[in-house]
């Protein structure tokens, strides 16, 4: 099976309810922070940190690269725990952010009005 998404899959993030688009063949964290969002947090997006640890409470994820068994176990990953870094939505999905999330979704959008001072 390919490591590819074959279509767009919506993410949503349980804390917040947000969702947002993984194109095909993104991980959960290049999907967010393409969009420029926030929510979970971004290590060092190679799967070694564990800072992006996620749950995924429905869908289905594909692995695409190694995951540090220091950060998730066979145990939980066998229960869905996973990296966003390391994870390929195959369908929409819903993911829990475990640890601290950053301050919910952020979109960077700069203001249209004239600058301020």
């Amino acid at each position: 099976m390919s490591a590819r998404t074959v279509s767009p899959c919506s993410v949503t993030l349980r804390q917040t309810g947000e969702t947002y688009v993984c194109a095909a063949g993104e991980t959960l964290l290049q999907g967010m922070l393409k969009l420029g969002r926030r929510g979970i947090p971004v290590g060092c997006v190679n799967g070694g940190c564990g800072v992006c640890k996620v749950k995924v409470m429905r869908g289905r994820c594909l692995k695409v690269g190694a995951v540090s068994r220091q950060h998730v176990t066979a145990e939980e990953e066998a229960r869905g725990v996973t990296l966003a870094c390391r994870a390929a939505p195959q369908t929409d999905v819903e993911v829990e952010v475990i640890g601290k999330m950053q301050r919910g979704f952020v979109n960077l959008i700069v203001g249209s009005g004239p600058a301020a001072g």
